[in-house]
């Protein structure tokens, strides 16, 4: 295996055992927020709290990992998502669990850290399939992450009802599970950056600071980074009602609501681990966008028709299908808009703009689901992804086609 396998390797293992954690908390986070109170909105605003500290942060952890090398970066990330699980474990009140989710949000930097990790490792034409490893890492932990916390979901109920034990008890594992990675990834996590890369973003830096306000004014990479948002902000509408939706409708568990979750995750690892990797040579970037697309605002569209297993799981799998063409295409492209140099602001400002989609849409769907009824935030989900279709389609041929290597 030469160097760069090998680094892709073990980056892509760093984040699979981190969302092994973070899986383990997304279900959680709404059953534990109801039982201590919470409304649709406040359970929305829960899950926003993190993705606004991450808004915040994200690009001061970009610009900082150009300038110390990635792997400091990545090694915090995860101590302090540790330390923000083991928070939550203990949380007997509503407004602990949003102090730790606020601190998981500001040490969440890893995901476009190790997205540049990927970006200095892997040549132009790799570049969409090295982020489609790392979607395919987080298609694996919330495949593991949900499935673990369904069944620790079910062994904290049985040692006792109070937190860390009963509902709780997940969260104290997803704890366990980051703090092993960060010892893990300590000895053998490498550095990326080269030396003569890290002294010329270092003599660089102030002017970088002014760069990331420059970003998403350049034509192409302004319109894909404003598309990628599109899709996650229609994404994070609809996460937050789709758990309640099970919860209330089909009356599911946390462990039922958490093995549904994985079976998302199922969808998205098969995609983005493995068809993307064949589609993406033939077809490049433009192609998967352009049927990706679609087939993501199709699936959220047909959330708000299902009123059975069987049509909600069919929705989900469109969903997840649209959704793993789509998003590594774009993450590809919009890394292939840019120089090398400027590789870790890129993908932290990309980021920041993804959580701030992650920041209004679980307040948005949250709000819908309580004020208008179960199925307004996944019809809002369908027309924005169809907004973003739009946006892109006028300015598809500049896409970057670099995957394509079958003429």
């Amino acid at each position: 295996m030469d160097k760069h396998r090998k680094a892709l390797l073990v980056v892509f293992l760093t984040v699979f055992i981190d969302l092994v954690g973070f899986g383990i908390i997304i279900p959680l986070s709404p059953y534990l927020a109801r039982k201590f109170g919470a409304d649709a909105l406040q359970v929305g605003l829960l899950m926003s709290i993190y993705s606004l500290m991450q808004f915040i942060f994200a690009p001061f952890w970009g610009s900082l990992s150009d300038r110390v090398g990635r792997r400091p970066i990545i090694l915090l990330s995860l101590l302090g998502a540790a330390l923000s699980h083991l928070l939550f474990a203990f949380g007997a009140h509503l407004p602990v669990l949003f102090v730790a989710r606020a601190l998981a949000g500001f040490f969440g930097g890893n995901i476009s850290t190790a997205m540049a990790y990927v970006a200095d490792v892997t040549a132009s034409k790799d570049r969409s399939k090295g982020m489609g490893l790392i979607g395919a890492a987080f298609g694996l932990g919330f495949i593991l992450g949900p499935f673990i916390g369904g069944i620790s979901g079910y062994l904290g109920l049985e040692l006792g009802e109070q937190p860390p034990l009963g509902e709780s008890f997940p969260a104290l594992v997803a704890a366990f599970i980051c703090f092993s990675n960060f010892v893990l990834a300590y000895f053998v996590l490498a550095e990326s950056l080269r030396p003569s890369q890290r002294d010329d973003l270092v003599a660089r830096r102030h002017s970088r600071l002014l760069a990331v306000f420059k970003l998403y004014q350049r034509p192409v990479l302004g319109t894909v980074m404003l598309v990628y948002f599109l899709t996650i902000f229609a994404m994070a509408n609809m996460e937050v009602s789709l758990f309640l939706y099970v919860r209330e409708k089909f009356n599911w568990s946390l462990i039922e609501a958490s093995w549904g979750f994985a079976y998302v995750g199922v969808i998205i690892a098969f995609v983005q681990g493995y068809l993307i990797r064949k589609l993406l040579p033939m077809w490049g970037e433009r192609k998967l966008i352009f049927l990706g697309i679609p087939f993501f605002a199709f699936g959220l569209g047909l959330i708000g028709w299902s009123d059975s297993i069987i049509l909600l799981a069919i929705a989900v799998t469109v969903l997840g299908l649209g959704s793993g063409l789509a998003s590594p295409a774009l993450t590809g492209a919009i890394s292939q808009l840019c120089s090398e140099t400027e590789q870790g602001i890129v993908m932290g400002a990309n980021q920041s703009l993804a959580a701030m989609a992650r920041i209004v849409g679980p307040a948005l769907g949250g709000w819908l689901y309580r004020d208008l009824g179960w199925s307004s935030p996944f019809f809002v989900g369908g027309v924005f992804a169809l907004f973003a279709l739009a946006l892109i389609l006028p300015k598809l041929s500049a896409v970057p086609n670099a995957g394509k290597t079958h003429r």
